[in-house]
């Protein structure tokens, strides 16, 4: 099977080197499964000749915020609106966020501030590439959020914090979260720490990072994305 990374950012240029890009974190997270990867550097224009050039696409997250207005996020979101129901998708992050706005729902910097750390989701509606679990613990980094659902779309997880944290859509396939399970427990924390002192007081840093030491869900979400895609 030959999946697309549509990398929408890259992490802080003081963790590469140690934790490398989002692809790669994606690669690692459904490693083992015989997938075909190409990468697609969107900022820089770079896309497939046409979405059937891949049988799936991954949109990564980003720095950025998809009310942006940038000409490569008018270019993204548009080429998902292209794609969607010629290839399976996938949005993490800002991923979700794209889709969900680039398929008509509504994405705004959340007046909650910042979900950073180890969030817990409740399951709300299930599909067949998902177990039967009740709740999903996944690492977080995001202050936007979808706050309007686009037509076709079904929740399938949320949290007070977050309502709107896993999507399906039903009239195509794709699917999306706003957690991140491509983030190993040290990527997380080494982002918390980043964010110290600037976006994240001390007491929220601290609160992050003593959530990371909880169980994750992150292997059980890569079994339901490799699921999707098998699907």
């Amino acid at each position: 099977m030959k999946i697309g990374i549509l990398a929408a950012g890259h992490p802080p240029r003081s963790l590469q080197p140690g934790f490398g890009g989002y692809p790669a974190m994606f690669q690692a997270l459904l490693a083992g499964r015989g997938y075909d990867w190409r990468v697609f550097d969107t900022p820089a224009g770079d896309y497939p000749g046409q979405p059937e050039d891949c049988d799936a696409y991954i949109v990564t997250g980003a720095p950025a915020g998809v009310y942006d207005g940038d000409a490569w996020i008018d270019a993204l979101l548009a080429f998902l609106r292209t794609a969607k129901g010629r290839a399976k998708l996938v949005g993490v992050c800002f991923g979700h966020q794209a889709m969900a706005q680039a398929f008509g729902g509504q994405v705004i910097k959340s007046p909650k501030g910042w979900g950073v750390g180890l969030h817990t989701y409740d399951i709300v509606a299930h599909r067949p590439w998902m177990d039967d679990a009740a709740r999903v613990s996944l690492s977080a980094s995001h202050q936007d959020q979808v706050v309007e659902l686009p037509p076709h779309a079904s929740v399938l997880a949320g949290s007070d914090f977050c309502p709107y944290a896993m999507l399906a859509y039903d009239d195509a396939p794709a699917i999306s979260m706003q957690p991140h399970p491509e983030f190993t427990p040290a990527f997380s924390a080494a982002l918390i720490e980043k964010q110290r002192g600037r976006s994240l007081s001390e007491a929220q840093a601290d609160r992050a990072l003593k959530s990371l030491d909880a169980p994750d869900d992150h292997a059980r979400v890569a079994d339901w994305i490799a699921g999707f895609l098998a699907s």
